[in-house]
């Protein structure tokens, strides 16, 4: 063989390999879990109204857990409604 051929065998054996296609990656789990777990589908949901001179609250439960609470003062001032976490939330455009 002739030298500049030896050279050119390694570049085309590298090409070759090159050109193969990739390994096809791990296929993802077909079905995922669900988010709620299945007791929770048959838990009660409990609507609770705390009323005093000033406001009226209104909590729902589902499963013993804390969904919403709506605040509704007596008088002028506007409802509103505090969230699970702690934080307020004003409705500003409510008509």
């Amino acid at each position: 063989m002739h030298p500049k051929f030896l050279l050119l065998l390694p570049l085309v054996a590298c090409t070759a390999l090159a050109a193969q296609p990739a390994p096809a990656p791990a296929p993802a789990p077909l079905v995922a879990e669900q988010a709620t777990p299945d007791g929770r589908k048959n838990q009660k949901v409990e609507l609770i109204r705390v009323e005093d001179d000033a406001v009226v609250i209104d909590e729902v439960r589902y499963a013993g857990q804390t969904e919403s609470i709506k605040v509704q003062p007596k008088g002028r001032a506007p409802a509103y409604e505090i969230q699970p976490t702690g934080r307020r939330v004003w409705n500003v455009f409510s008509f």
